[in-house]
């Protein structure tokens, strides 16, 4: 194929990717929810407390916002890398994925603002992904610092987005339904915009307004299970073993109003009209080489197709660290896809692309990667093995050899990540 047909592929790739990232659009989503189910109002001239936690904060509070009547406080805590501004709301800048001070700071802002709520008063929370690391608030005996290296070890162990925001549910003041507690005896509805795959409420920022996943014994047992323990910081030991504390339950109205099934469909849509194309019903999830063995087969069984086809997943990978490079599970995917290819490649050319909705893959400024079959040639002629880069998880500065690398800047939602998979007639 000439290198501007492969060139298309690409392009037809990444404007896919963009259509995920437009219908998960944080602005419309929550509007477009209150228009169809009403907003609680307070009663007898009580006031509106609007707090918003993720990535997509922003956006979401000016959503709401345009459709409230009377006077609100806001409070608003996102990542740095966000640009956007709220006018009249306290704004928090803080770090993802590794949690800072300006997140910390957040949140004890915002439990002093629930701590001033009453029974005429109503909070409305909106939530996106990203909120476990933006809004720390560790629980008494157990300080930042704590907080911080728990998140690094979760991070590279390879765990589960469920397990690990089980365990991070059990060191934070807010989490797990802990902020609940906090607005009692105000109602609280919140507006959740899902980057959990199979959307379970508890999981997406850890749930701060519903039910644990768990207990702190069974948050234990995870870190047991994983030989994590001896890693864990002792101020952090020492409260799981401690007596376990009753939290009050003051039950939330809960919205669901985007997520990543939505976006993956969109991408579809964009796809159908130049490419015979398949949404994958099993998401990608797990170990982000199993996942890359399956994109493989794919590629594998539609080479024979007579059409242009591409089909699209949805999904979170999980990588175990091992390394000490740079890269994120998105551009790992990818890398992975390209080496297989390469080693058993197709007659076809063809392109992958696995991007964050957020545009930003692990602690890297890219978004993820797009790789064809061209990729490990490209590094191998710079002098360079693809395989070395993959042990010491160094997915980024291959990419970047390849100029392979996907970058968006930050989109302002977070729906997980999209997988696109285009091969040429």
């Amino acid at each position: 194929m000439p290198v501007d047909d492969l060139n298309a592929l690409k392009v037809n790739a990444v404007k896919a990717y963009r259509a995920a990232v437009e219908r998960a659009n944080p602005f419309t989503a929550v509007q477009s929810c209150i228009k169809k189910n009403g907003i609680p109002t307070p009663k007898n001239g009580g006031q509106t407390l609007v707090i918003g936690v993720g990535k997509a904060a922003p956006a979401m509070i000016k959503g709401i916002r345009e459709l409230l009547d009377g006077p609100n406080n806001c409070i608003c805590i996102t990542h740095k890398e966000n640009e956007e501004h709220v006018e009249n709301c306290e704004m928090f800048k803080a770090g993802h994925p590794v949690p800072d001070q300006t997140g910390e700071l957040g949140s004890k802002r915002v439990i002093a603002a629930l701590e001033q709520v009453g029974k005429d008063d109503q909070v409305l929370f909106l939530v996106s992904g990203g909120g476990s690391a933006l809004m720390p608030a560790p629980v008494d005996g157990v300080n930042l610092e704590d907080k911080i290296v728990l998140n690094e070890i979760l991070l590279s162990s390879g765990l589960s987005i469920d397990e690990m925001n089980h365990v991070r549910q059990q060191t934070s003041k807010l989490k797990g339904g802990g902020l609940l507690q906090y607005a009692d005896p105000a109602p609280v509805t919140s507006y959740i915009l899902s980057d959990v795959i199979g959307n379970d409420l508890r999981v997406i920022a850890s749930g701060p307004t519903v039910s644990p996943l768990g207990t702190k014994k069974s948050a234990l047992d995870i870190l047991a299970s994983n030989n994590l323990l001896k890693l864990i910081p002792k101020n952090i030991l020492n409260h799981f073993e401690a007596e376990k504390v009753e939290r009050k339950s003051n039950d939330a109205v809960n919205y669901l109003i985007g997520d990543n099934r939505e976006s993956i469909h969109a991408s579809a849509e964009s796809l159908s009209k130049s490419f015979v194309t398949f949404v994958e019903d099993e998401p990608l999830i797990g170990d982000v080489n199993d996942a890359a063995k399956k994109i493989h087969q794919k590629l594998k069984e539609i080479e024979s197709s007579t059409k242009p086809t591409a089909i699209v997943w949805g999904g979170e990978t999980t990588v175990k660290i091992k390394g000490s490079g740079l890269g994120g599970r998105n551009q790992e995917l990818a890398l992975i896809v390209a080496e297989l290819a390469h080693q058993d490649p197709i007659r076809k050319s063809w392109t992958f692309l696995s991007g964050g909705t957020d545009g930003r893959d692990g602690p890297t400024e890219a978004a993820g990667a797009i790789v064809d079959q061209e990729t490990c040639k490209r590094i191998l002629k710079e002098g360079y093995q693809v395989h070395d880069f993959l042990a010491e998880n160094n997915s980024n500065k291959a990419l970047k050899i390849s100029s392979d690398l996907l970058h968006t800047g930050a989109t302002g939602t977070n729906v997980a990540d999209v997988q696109i998979l285009i091969v040429s007639q």
